[in-house]
């Protein structure tokens, strides 16, 4: 594998497909795979992944709002697409790509009835989400005789799934919560189908869901996080394989006398007789952000942990290289899975995976392995 030259995100597909792989073993055969790949699939390039993701056989993609789903219609993703987020200024948007929306209360629902009536739909496919705890989007329990009967007073569109979010599968001190929430699913689902006169298809496990709830997998599971290679907890992140390695380069090595300082605001003062520091070209713009600045954060470089030191910057930011033997032009891993991955750094500086990676700004090149 060539070394970096500059800031590259290396995109592994072979760790994609282990990763798909290994969930897809954990569900019951027939139970549908819905891929979610919003934002830029979690940071790392929608387009190329969607696209290996169809010809493995993905029965669905998600993606959060309506102009991700067309950039995949753009690049050549025939599989049905749900858009999480729906949003009324969207709507032409998801009917000239095929997409299929969430309604989730009842404004939007009422909006995208009229809009499909005016553009003379016929059992368009949509999406109900109902709240069952995490309280973000969704209709109540209380909702269904409202929801179906609007439903059933309209032929232009048609429920092609019902769906709920668990808000802490991950968690297993919150597992009473989460059982509450997989009943209460399973009572709203009971009510909605037998009032509607047929049965969508059925779906609220995440990735951790998927790992930690099969009583919860359903008609359709909704895999984010895992299929990039994080299982939210220790034992089943070792099952995955991270697919992106961050790195960069060193551009310029210093010796920074006792008493000097580096970077903005003289953030980092040194105390030693002499520091090393390197400049790498990666920095808040890139994704990399001021938390991570003061030591919290790190680089991997031959080998050896760098500290960042000082206030990480826009473009750039500094490692104490002191005990490290490197020079200008040597490769910096920022993450990957075998020495750093995401989930250590982002940890350290106490967030989570998922901001680290979906972070990685588009500036930064993308290098997809196939």
């Amino acid at each position: 594998m060539p070394k970096a030259q500059e800031t590259i995100l290396e995109i592994d597909l072979k760790a994609l497909k282990h990763n798909f792989e290994y969930l897809k073993s954990k569900l019951n055969n027939g139970t549908n795979f819905l891929a979610v790949v919003k934002a830029f699939a979690y940071g790392n390039d929608a387009e190329e992944i969607a696209r290996y993701l169809q010809d493995l056989d993905i029965d669905y993609f998600a993606v959060a709002y309506a102009n991700e789903g067309a950039a995949l219609r753009k690049a050549g993703v025939t599989k049905p697409i749900l858009v999480l987020h729906t949003l009324a200024t969207n709507f032409d948007v998801i009917l000239d790509n095929c997409l299929e929306p969430n309604l989730y209360n009842a404004k939007i629902l009422d909006e995208f009835i009229a809009f499909a009536e005016a553009e003379n739909q016929k059992e368009y496919p949509v999406h109900i989400k109902f709240n069952t705890g995490l309280n973000r989007l969704g209709f109540w329990e209380t909702d269904v005789a409202y929801v179906v009967s609007k439903l059933i007073a309209s032929k232009a569109i048609k429920v092609k799934s019902l769906f709920s979010h668990l808000a802490a599968s991950e968690d297993l001190s919150e597992r009473d919560f989460t059982l509450a929430q997989i009943e209460r699913f399973k009572i709203i689902s009971r009510n909605f189908s037998k009032a509607l006169g047929y049965e969508p298809l059925l779906h609220m496990s995440n990735t951790s869901g998927v790992l930690n709830y099969p009583e919860a997998h359903f008609d359709m599971v909704r895999c984010g996080i895992g299929l990039y290679g994080y299982g939210n907890a220790q034992k089943e992140s070792a099952n995955l394989k991270p697919i992106a390695s961050l790195k960069t380069i060193i551009s310029q090595i210093h010796k920074i006398e006792k008493g000097e300082s580096v970077g903005y605001n003289r953030a980092f003062k040194s105390e030693a007789l002499f520091t090393k520091t390197a400049t790498l070209p990666i920095g808040h713009a890139d994704g990399i952000s001021r938390i991570y600045g003061n030591g919290k954060g790190f680089v991997t470089i031959n080998g050896k942990q760098a500290p960042i030191i000082g206030n990480v910057c826009m473009d750039m930011i500094m490692v104490n290289v002191t005990d490290i033997d490197c020079e200008e032009g040597d490769e910096v891993i920022v993450f990957n899975g075998n020495t750093t991955s995401a989930e250590t750094l982002a940890e350290g500086a106490g967030t989570i995976s998922y901001e680290l990676i979906t972070g990685i700004s588009q500036r930064v090149k993308r290098v997809v392995l196939k």
